[in-house]
Parts: structure tokens; C-alpha cells; sequence
């Protein structure tokens, strides 16, 4: 195994938190940039700054052996909100990982999203991202990781869906015959782990998800939720243009209001999109020690 000594950015983030504790668990040295003062866990040296504070990026990645970068924008009302963090304040990671004199391994956590660039402003940005670490694998090992729809506790954005099934409703947006993926965050930040605990770095990009063969739609998903909860569960396709006006909607008032929105038309596309369904066997290949263990049938509870 390499040195342990990793540096995280997006720490404070959903799957952040969750990659912390598991670092410090397993005895790695860890350093995390913050944007606020952080009190608590003395394993962790957090470096308070920001993605396009080259002294911090320095001093977040001076002399360490790794660089696992989960920091991203999710939000915004235009493309320039997205490149700011996920396609500048990537480049500016990986110029202070290259000015080292050893450059570390640098794993960039990035989507599924990014396999379909022209869809939403947030999977051009990360596609873009991407494009910046593979730019740079003559001089520093890098591998990409694009997990699909990741949840589990302390999920923000699909645990509203998880809950709404408790009531007896699925709400989604699309065809019934669109597929997609899931993935705990527990197996992605195992993935992350034997990553980073290879003698020789992985390079390259790979899908992560929970390895359902096919994936999961929508009733699937329902039925797997009436199941669990032992009570009808209904999947309910919203109307494809009652979506789209509400996020044209909402996006028009993010920018008279100066809000960061979620849904937005791009967000819709990504939403409709028929196939988000990954082949996890390269990863496979590449590190023999992982496989995802949890399935939506078992994390349901704890996750809604």
C-alpha cells in the first residue's frame, strides 16, 4: 500500500462525510479543505480555503500521496455557475498536485452524467473536468470515477423520492422504459478506498453502480418499495411538459431571485434521459477487491 496520506476536497459534502470517516477509520493521514472553520475530529487537518485559492490547493496537497477530489456544483442558473467549481477549481487542483515535486495519484469524483455532455450545463462541466485530469496523466497518475444516482444516509436529493414512497407514491419524470442505475455511497466510498490502497495506480475512467443487472425503472423501483414497506406503492410519471414549464420557470426566478436551482431544463433532459445504466466490469477488473455490496431492496429504510 502507498503512503497514507490522502487529501479530500468536498468534504463536507454528502459523500465527503461519508469517505472521511472511513479514511480515518482505516488509519489514513487526512487532510480536507473547508470553506468554514471546522472543531471535532483531530485525524482530519482541515486547510480552510477554496477551489481557486492556489496557496490552500498547496497546502492541502504538499508532500501527501493521494488527492481524491469529490468537491462539485450541483446547482446553477447558467454554465458559468458549473465551471467556476467543477471545471476551474478542478484545474486549479490538479495544478497544485503537478507543481508537487512527486505528484500524487489523483482520483476525480465526477458523474454519469458526463458520458452525455450535451444534455445539462452541469455534464458539460464535467465532462470538461474530466478532460483536465486526462490532459494531465503523463505527469501525475489519475483515474475518474462516474458513480450514477448515489444515495444513502444524508443524501439530500433521492432520499425525497425514497420517502415519498412511504406514502404510497413513486413520482418520476420520463418513460416508463427509461432504465438507470443506483449506487450507496458505502460502495462508492469502498471503491475509493481500494483505489486508493492499489501498490499500482489505476488509471482510467469507470462507472460505478450497484451492479443490478439491467438497472432499475420506475416500477421496479415501486415494487421494490411496496416490498419493504408492505403497502401499494404507485409510480406516477409526471406530465413531460408540466415539468419542463416548471423548470423554465424556476430558472427565470433563480436569476431575478439570485438563487442556485436544482431543476432546471438541463436538469430535465437529464432527467428524461432513456439509459443511465452502467457496466461496472472494467472496475471490476481494475480492482479485484471491490464489489458492490447493497442493493435498493436492503438500504431502502435507512435511506428514505
Amino acid at each position: 500500500m502507498p503512503g497514507l496520506s490522502v487529501a479530500v476536497t468536498g468534504a463536507t459534502g454528502f459523500i465527503g462525510r461519508v469517505l472521511l470517516q472511513s479514511l480515518v477509520r482505516d488509519g489514513w493521514e487526512v487532510r480536507a479543505l473547508t470553506r468554514r472553520p471546522q472543531t471535532g475530529d483531530e485525524s482530519i487537518t482541515w486547510i480552510q480555503g477554496y477551489l481557486d485559492d492556489q496557496a490552500s490547493l498547496q497546502n492541502l496537497v504538499q508532500g501527501f500521496s493521494a488527492v481524491v477530489h469529490c468537491a462539485g456544483q450541483v446547482r446553477g442558473s447558467s454554465l458559468d455557475d458549473f465551471t467556476r467549481t467543477n471545471v476551474e477549481g478542478t484545474a486549479n487542483l490538479v495544478r497544485a498536485s503537478t507543481q508537487q515535486d512527486l505528484p500524487p495519484r489523483f482520483l476525480l469524483i465526477s458523474s454519469l452524467a458526463a458520458r452525455q455532455p450535451e444534455l445539462s450545463w452541469y455534464a458539460t462541466s464535467k465532462h470538461l473536468a474530466e478532460q483536465i485530469v486526462a490532459d494531465h496523466a503523463g505527469v501525475m497518475s489519475c483515474a475518474v470515477f462516474r458513480p450514477t444516482a448515489v444515495y444513502g444516509p444524508g443524501d439530500k436529493e433521492m432520499s425525497p423520492l425514497f420517502r415519498a414512497t412511504q406514502h404510497g407514491v413513486l413520482p418520476m419524470v420520463g418513460r416508463s422504459a427509461m432504465r438507470f442505475g443506483l449506487l450507496h455511497v458505502n460502495d462508492l466510498v469502498a471503491a475509493i478506498l481500494c483505489w486508493l490502497a492499489t501498490r499500482v495506480p489505476i488509471h482510467g475512467v469507470y462507472e460505478l453502480d450497484d451492479g443490478m443487472p439491467g438497472g432499475y425503472d420506475g416500477h421496479s423501483v415501486a415494487a421494490i418499495a411496496q416490498d419493504v414497506w408492505q403497502r401499494p406503492v404507485r409510480c406516477l410519471f409526471l406530465p413531460a411538459s408540466l415539468v419542463s414549464m416548471t423548470a423554465n420557470v424556476n430558472l427565470c426566478l433563480a436569476r431575478l431571485l439570485h438563487y442556485s436551482p436544482m431543476l432546471t431544463p438541463g436538469k430535465v433532459r437529464e432527467l428524461q434521459h432513456p439509459d443511465w445504466v452502467c457496466d461496472i466490469t472494467p472496475l471490476i477488473q481494475a480492482l479485484p477487491d471491490w464489489q458492490p455490496c447493497i442493493r435498493l431492496r436492503d438500504a431502502l429504510p435507512q435511506a428514505a
